[in-house]
């Protein structure tokens, strides 16, 4: 009895311990700007033996033209003002669409994409889907929705060792972010979230007619003033 005792006292404490970690690696960056994310890091390991170089600058959400952060939302998360991290109806119709199709398409939000790239490594398991959701509870917990899609924007991959949407606006448009316009802007978002299978600069048909989605879907939700709330 003694033994089991203290046994769940050591799992109570570690338990608490592991608590209090996860939340030290958030909460920092409610006003901190992360230097690098897992992601980053998986990529420049993996890309150890060939001259591997990160492309990334940070913007602030005042420097982020509002139009770009509207496109983003629009192509990878419509519902991302009004959720607390988990969009129940897009879950469930993406099951719907498994019974129907037999394949499963994502149904991820901004922030579960956050808490992937920042903490966690890529590939799929039932452990990292379990911090998957543990890191979104806490992003949605700790930082504003505002900071959240400010983050999102300067750690996404738009390209081999391009992260950010400053980089990407450079590397792919030769421009700085201040300057994509509404087409440019949409073109990047409808890459996400397969950046390194498409190229915005050179977009195939498909990539076209969803960037034009893209932009009939932003007047649909009343453009860029949309993203009011989140400020």
């Amino acid at each position: 009895m003694a033994l089991k005792n203290r046994f769940t006292r050591l799992l109570w404490r570690t338990a608490l311990i592991l608590i209090l970690i996860s939340i030290g690696v958030v909460l920092p960056f409610r006003w901190l700007n992360p230097p690098v994310s897992m992601v980053m890091l998986e990529r420049s390991w993996e890309q150890r033996d060939r001259n591997y170089q990160l492309k990334k600058q940070w913007l602030s959400w005042e420097q982020i033209p509002r139009h770009t952060a509207l496109a983003v939302v629009v192509s990878e998360d419509q519902n991302f003002p009004n959720h607390y991290g988990f969009d129940l109806k897009a879950i469930q119709k993406a099951f719907a669409e498994r019974e129907r199709r037999g394949s499963l398409r994502g149904a991820s939000t901004i922030s579960q994409q956050v808490a992937r790239n920042m903490y966690l490594w890529t590939g799929r398991s039932w452990l990292r889907k379990g911090l998957e959701v543990w890191f979104t509870g806490l992003i949605e917990l700790c930082w504003p929705k505002q900071r959240i899609l400010e983050i999102y924007l300067n750690i996404a991959e738009w390209g081999d060792g391009v992260f950010g949407i400053s980089a990407a606006s450079r590397y792919h448009f030769g421009v700085p972010a201040a300057q994509l316009s509404r087409w440019q802007s949409a073109l990047l978002a409808s890459t996400l979230p397969s950046p390194l299978r498409y190229n915005p600069a050179t977009p195939a048909q498909h990539l076209v007619e969803r960037a034009n989605w893209n932009l009939t879907q932003q007047g649909k939700l009343g453009g860029h003033t949309w993203l009011a709330r989140l400020e």
